[in-house]
């Protein structure tokens, strides 16, 4: 899986790298890029590769439009294929994705989740596989062009942090990605080597998608390694609050004679005194209705 990340090369520098046409957009630098915001991509053009700003969260052409339930931000390599949403991307929409960093968060032993960083050796930016569509909303308004990113089985390096990972493709596969029939591109959709990422700890800041600053890029010592905040205050709690005695039923509060509780319909009478023996004395007369075993119910009832 593939929820945030990073690019923060300038757009003219990855207008170089990947031999983009035309003009570049202009985009600030971005420290967390989040599912529905756009967000810069390589796709083929009628003269050559071109280098857009798209929106993160496939949009199918035959959808009704966005939905919140459904943002489509990854899509699963052994499914491109077969589902409806992707098929017809696959085969003729393929796309890169530039980033310079991903971000997945890794399960810690108290409940907790810590934020890891993956990244080239070099700190490089490379280029994870994609796929975009076009939505029309109708016949007089703009087309919505929007991407997804396609996710694979982890390796044995990443596989402690997150049972998934982006598809990363070697330069050489640039090409063959964007251009080539699907058919071709099926052995792309592999894991990437072992040695070919390296993970660190961040700040659980990037967590928080208002936060789009340098310092979600800086390493966190092992010290500060602490799950968030809401976790603590959650096992805070649960250690400060104290165990409960249960009651058992027969130490219920009996009613008293002259309290009227509210019947419903259903409900069985509320009981005054514990059952009473065969042998026990009847009841003095005047003391209030019984029922048919002699047990005193409230009045009103």
């Amino acid at each position: 899986m593939c929820a945030r990340y990073s690019i923060t090369t300038a757009p003219e520098a990855l207008a170089r790298l990947f031999g983009t046409v035309g003009a570049v957009p202009n985009m600030p630098p971005r420290y967390n890029v989040a599912p529905t915001q756009g967000a810069p991509v390589v796709r083929r053009g009628r003269d050559g590769l071109r280098l857009t700003l798209v929106r993160w969260g496939l949009i199918p052409s035959w959808s009704k439009g966005p939905d919140a339930r459904f943002t489509m931000i990854n899509a699963r390599a052994d499914t491109l294929a077969a589902k409806p949403a992707y098929r017809n991307a696959f085969r003729e929409r393929r796309c890169l994705v530039p980033v310079d960093g991903f971000y997945e968060w890794q399960a810690l032993a108290d409940g907790g989740k810590q934020p890891m960083r993956m990244v080239r050796p070099d700190r490089q930016p490379f280029a994870l596989a994609g796929l975009w569509e076009r939505w029309q909303p109708g016949p007089d308004q703009p087309a919505v062009d929007s991407f997804t990113i396609v996710t694979t089985d982890a390796n044995d390096r990443l596989r402690p942090i997150h049972d998934r990972m982006p598809v990363v493709l070697d330069p050489a596969d640039w090409g063959p990605w964007i251009e080539g029939p699907a058919e071709a591109v099926q052995h792309l959709l592999r894991p990437a080597p072992d040695a070919a990422l390296v993970a660190y700890p961040v700040s659980a800041r990037v967590g928080n998608v208002r936060n789009d600053d340098p310092d979600l890029l800086v390493e966190v010592p092992a010290r500060d390694r602490r799950p968030p905040a809401r976790v603590q205050l959650r096992a805070c709690r649960r250690r400060r609050a104290a165990p409960q005695p249960r009651r058992h039923p027969a130490d219920r509060r009996l009613a008293l004679p002259g309290r009227r509780r509210q019947h419903r319909p259903g409900a069985r009478p509320v009981r005054l005194h514990p059952p009473r023996r065969p042998d026990d004395p009847p009841l003095p007369a005047g003391t209030g209705p019984g029922d048919a075993a002699g047990r005193r119910i409230a009045p009103g009832h």
